[in-house]
């Protein structure tokens, strides 16, 4: 017993020191430390020297206690973990979780509360949270602000989107940190509803780079239960305040004990691809709690959509002038309805022909007529069609085809009407055998006052996602809070938007050609996105040609997408028609995997451009994608991932030699060629372009 106590006391020496607690990597420690007037202070050091200065932690309680001062520590626990869990679907069949971690128990002299605050340092970061600890009975109580400091120590490089507790649906910018403001926003971009109610705060994920090369991520883990962290932010001392989203009448949080804070993150690195390829935000989740996972499976699908986007059709059957006629449900046809059933069976055929899993439909039910805008709270009943989409017909045809539907919700942010309508609207689904359904919230929420970032919607997109898990159903939720590795407790909840989409290409300024080189550094940390790529008729010309919108990459760069940007859902957002021109470059989307085995990130620089390669969890075969932004871009790439031996046979879809995602973005090349894990690649990369490959494996 001796022999054990001495081992384990060697072993926590080695991850502490004093205060500071070390990553197994050595690299990467935190610190915390009580001031004298019992203040908590952390920081966090990189390869020996400070990335976050000195900063305060601490709640504020609506009661006007203040937990950030007079603290004393009672005691502290340490404890090292290391182990290996396996996602349902994921970019890598196992996602190592290695971590050191301490927990400090504290007390307040006077009101004699307590807290916890755990801190984990792992080596690409540092998690911390709070914890409230039952005691002899329950503590009910009310958070009004949460004091959480981020003090970095220079004037940093920095890629962010206003603070806006009802959209993320912005492009970003990049500035140094002194220079944000929300100001230089520019406000006519295409979002519905905007609320943003400071000049001086941004959204996490915050994506960083020091002027000595060092990249900082600060974002947050978990949010069960709590409202979404925005940053306020202080230019003139590089500070950065954790900002919690409110409800109705102010307040942020409704706790009892025992409960917890989300982890909030610190991600660090001299290379930006750890931070890329990371996924503590998943390891900082619970568990798997779904005990059958066999129905989680990925889906690649095609839907009556972006033919809204661009003014072909429309959702609504009836028009916005026969609104009055849609209250009585007089419907008068306006002939420009999508979701009709001989559509739909269009969509169909093509994804069946192509080997598509599912097929979307938007606009098919009634209530689409004059709801936007009007705050209306009964618009949807997720249960009837419009008189010219006959559910039956179209079950009978897509089963006939071996081809999935995917169900749409459009919840008009009615959270209320939604929940009142769930069980009967997936009874339904299950009825006519869907087996995912796409949500959606656009507008204000009701209950009013509600702010889609608020504990009250966290809760509401939780549970949807629970409530589907229940009945073995797929959740992929638009305009939901942005994602924070949920999907590990859920992976049901496999896909969700909670970004600027592709959809905004066709109707607004866009998407600037370095948006995707943007997104995996932040939004899709936490989560999967469905970003719909695969736009093949770039400008919005072709429909009306008075349009001057146009999607602002070349065609190669939205195949490179597929793999760039993980998803286990995949769309091929464009229209039939528009493939059929181009079905060999079409040949990649439908070659290209939803699931991998192994995901490297070659090259990775945020707002300029990413290389990664992923492996399919079914077979040998390996695929690649490289984008850039405006800027072109050479570079030479070693196929070392190959299996050495072994022959592959790479397929290559190359921008053109002239490509430029604004003057000629649909030129594009397609080269086949073998290769080995000893061949070099050289990339061309046009401006806003990209390159997919796809890896076979040949029979030696």
């Amino acid at each position: 017993m001796k022999i054990v106590s001495l081992l384990f006391l060697c072993i926590m020496s080695q991850i502490t020191f004093g205060q500071e607690l070390f990553s197994p990597s050595k690299k990467v420690a935190v610190r915390f430390e009580l001031t004298s007037s019992g203040e908590p202070i952390y920081s966090v050091l990189y390869e020996g020297k400070e990335v976050i200065k000195p900063s305060k932690l601490g709640i504020l309680l609506k009661d006007g206690t203040r937990l950030s001062k007079d603290f004393n520590t009672i005691d502290s626990q340490i404890k090292a973990v290391d182990e290996t869990w396996s996602p349902v679907l994921g970019e890598q069949s196992n996602i190592r979780n290695q971590y050191n971690e301490k927990s400090f128990f504290l007390v307040q002299k006077g009101s004699n509360k307590k807290l916890t605050i755990v801190f984990r340092a792992y080596n690409e970061g540092v998690a911390f949270r709070y914890e409230f600890p039952f005691e002899k009975q329950v503590d009910y109580f009310v958070i009004s602000d949460e004091l959480t400091q981020f003090k970095l120590t220079g004037d940093h490089k920095t890629f962010w989107i206003p603070g806006d507790y009802d959209s993320q649906e912005y492009p970003y910018m990049e500035t140094l940190f002194s220079e944000i403001d929300n100001n230089k926003v520019v406000m006519d971009n295409g979002i519905a509803l905007k609320s943003i109610k400071s000049r001086f705060r941004v959204q996490s994920p915050l994506m960083m780079k020091s002027t000595k090369g060092v990249y900082l991520n600060i974002f947050e883990a978990a949010v069960v239960n709590y409202p979404v962290m925005h940053l306020d932010v202080d230019t003139s001392d590089f500070t950065l305040v954790s900002n919690l989203t409110p409800n109705a009448i102010g307040d942020k949080a409704y706790l009892r004990t025992p409960s917890v804070t989300p982890w909030r993150t610190i991600m660090v690195s001299r290379d930006a691809r750890d931070i890329v390829a990371s996924k503590l935000i998943y390891n900082l989740n619970e568990p798997n709690r779904i005990e059958d996972v066999s129905w989680i499976k990925p889906m690649k699908y095609v839907g009556i959509w972006w033919e809204m986007h661009v003014g072909k059709s429309t959702w609504d059957y009836a028009g916005s002038q026969n609104a009055q006629n849609a209250q009585n449900q007089d419907l008068i046809p306006s002939g420009k309805h999508g979701a009709t059933t001989e559509n739909t069976k269009r969509y169909i055929d093509f994804a069946a022909t192509h080997g598509f899993d599912g097929v979307l439909v938007e606009g098919w039910n009634v209530g689409w007529e004059d709801w936007f805008g009007n705050w209306k709270e009964d618009v949807f009943d997720f249960l009837t069609p419009y008189p010219d989409f006959d559910l039956d017909e179209v079950t009978k045809y897509a089963q006939s085809k071996g081809v999935k539907m995917i169900m749409h919700h459009e919840t008009s942010g009615s959270v209320g009407n939604y929940e009142r309508h769930l069980d009967r609207a997936m009874d339904l689904m299950k009825k006519h055998q869907y087996p995912a359904v796409k949500t959606g919230y656009v507008g204000r929420i009701i209950p009013r006052g509600e702010y889609h970032d608020g504990q009250a919607m966290v809760n509401h997109f939780n549970f949807v996602a629970q409530r589907m898990a229940d009945n073995k159903l797929l959740l992929n939720s638009h305009e939901s809070t942005r994602p924070t590795g949920y999907s590990r407790t859920y992976p049901n909840f496999f896909a969700s938007e909670a970004a600027r989409g592709n959809e905004f290409n066709a109707w607004s300024n866009g998407n600037p050609p370095m948006h995707e080189t943007i997104l995996p550094f932040t939004r899709l940390l936490g989560g999967a996105m469905d970003y719909t790529p695969g736009i093949f008729e770039i400008k919005m010309s072709i429909y009306d040609a008075s349009k001057k919108e146009q999607v602002q990459t070349t065609l190669a760069k939205q195949l490179a997408l597929y793999v760039t940007m993980y998803s286990p859902l995949q769309m091929a957002a464009d229209l039939p028609e528009n493939y059929e021109r181009y079905l060999d470059a079409f040949q990649f989307i439908k070659d290209v995997p939803l699931d991998w085995q192994e995901s490297r990130y070659l090259e990775a620089e945020p707002g300029d451009y990413i290389t990664v390669v992923r492996k399919d969890k079914n077979s040998e075969n390996w695929f690649l994608g490289a984008i850039t932004d405006e800027h072109s871009r050479t570079t030479d790439i070693q196929l070392d991932f190959l299996t050495p031996g072994k022959k592959y046979k790479a397929t290559i879809y190359r921008d053109g030699k002239k490509a430029h995602w604004k003057e000629n973005p649909k030129s594009y090349e397609i080269q086949s060629l073998t290769v080995s894990h000893k061949t070099k690649l050289k990339l061309k990369l046009a401006n806003g372009g990209g390159t997919a490959i796809s890896f076979e494996l040949l029979n030696n």
